[in-house]
């Protein structure tokens, strides 16, 4: 086993099987943190620890959604044209923010959820000659929480159908409600129905969730994490020639990511040509890169490094790396490509789409496979090298 690969899987059992559930917004979470923050500064590197204010759960604005559309359903026949109009407000309030939201964007849903206290890690290693572009490394420290929804790849395969059925539910009645509210149509109410099952069950579901233990987290994701420190101690040692190295650890990935928003946010004026490279559950499967992410709202990784990692693919067949797609899910990648940062990421998930112990009680430091990481390794380094080669091809 490369010695790399070694370093990757001591900080993978430290962060999922010492430390432990590092839930967005919790101890587990600070500890994991300060633990990528020591890393660095032993590295003898001058890492920064930035706070940010965050959600403490990705299921509460889905829960206040849910609410608002059970409400104006129940309100709609009421009173006439008034509870008619005061329902097809609520719907399309609550419709717009569920967009707004997962496409990472403010919306009245966060106004009303609780926050908290959370972090971004992160050091620059500077290139060894001139610096001619900034390659920002990405992976979150936080954890998911483990409701009955992942238990399964059945059970993802059908929440995912079911959020794809009541967003057609919510505007359905929406619309409904707008036409109800314009003509006086009586039957709009019943019509509407389905959006008022599609509520209730979501809401039930955001409740169940909020009330499960957040997962170990060792592929998902401290594969990422450690990944992200094993480079560092690797780029420390042989400093890439035209390309400074942004080794980010962030918080809060799993509420929304707010922690790479905060990152881009800050730092996004100070880059020079960037491209990120996103890490997320390489223990189990893999490697394959996305070329597509996304829940409703697609996000679609740069071309360029979409196809630089196909030609080291191509190259390097004993990798078995492939292109993926993500639905039903964002990584990081969406976070960099919105401020404008071309990115992709390097995931570990099968070729039927498959993502072990994704949300699971058993995602623990002993189910990852060494072959496997190795793999997933020599692709991370070898794309690397070669962002930093076409960095040396500029003039």
């Amino acid at each position: 086993m490369p010695l790399q690969v070694a370093r990757w899987q001591e900080h993978v059992r430290i962060l999922a099987g010492v430390i432990g559930p590092r839930g967005s917004v919790t101890e587990g979470e600070r500890r994991g943190s300060e633990y990528c923050y020591e890393v660095l500064a032993r590295l003898g590197f001058n890492p920064n620890l930035e706070s940010f204010l965050s959600a403490r759960s990705i299921y509460h604005p889905h829960l206040i959604a849910a609410l608002m559309m059970l409400t104006a359903w129940l309100l709609y026949p009421l009173g006439g044209r008034v509870t008619a109009a005061i329902a097809a407000l609520l719907s399309l309030t609550a419709l717009a923010s569920e967009l707004l939201e997962l496409s990472f964007h403010d919306n009245p849903l966060r106004w009303l959820i609780p926050k908290g206290q959370s972090q971004n890690v992160f050091a620059i290693i500077p290139p060894k000659e001139e610096h001619r572009q900034d390659l920002i490394l990405i992976g979150h420290v936080d954890s998911h929480r483990t409701p009955f929804i992942f238990r399964s790849p059945r059970w993802v395969s059908a929440y995912t159908l079911f959020t794809a059925i009541a967003f057609v539910a919510f505007l359905a009645q929406a619309v409904l409600f707008l036409l109800g509210m314009t003509f006086g149509w009586k039957w709009v109410w019943l019509a509407s129905t389905p959006g008022a099952a599609c509520a209730i069950l979501l809401l039930a579901l955001c409740l169940q969730a909020d009330r499960t233990p957040f997962s170990p987290g060792a592929n998902d994701n401290a594969t990422g994490a450690g990944l992200v420190l094993t480079l560092a101690e690797e780029l420390r040692d042989s400093p890439l020639r035209y390309t400074r190295v942004w080794a980010v650890c962030t918080g809060c990935e799993e509420v929304q990511h707010y922690g790479a928003a905060d990152f881009f946010a800050r730092h996004r004026a100070e880059f020079r040509n960037p491209v990120a490279l996103v890490f997320e559950m390489l223990g189990c499967d893999g490697p394959a890169w996305l070329i597509k992410e996304g829940i409703v709202v697609p996000f679609r990784a740069d071309p360029r490094l979409a196809a630089l990692a196909e030609e080291l693919a191509r190259a390097h067949p004993e990798w078995g790396a492939f292109p993926a797609r993500l639905s039903g899910g964002n990584t990081e990648m969406a976070d960099a490509l919105r401020a404008g940062v071309p990115a992709i990421t390097l995931i570990g998930i099968g070729r039927r789409g498959e993502k072990p112990y994704w949300h699971r009680v058993d995602d623990t430091p002993d189910k990852m496979e060494p072959a496997v990481m190795e793999r997933a390794w020599a692709f991370a380094w070898a794309l690397v090298q070669a962002l930093d080669q076409k960095a040396a091809q500029e003039v």
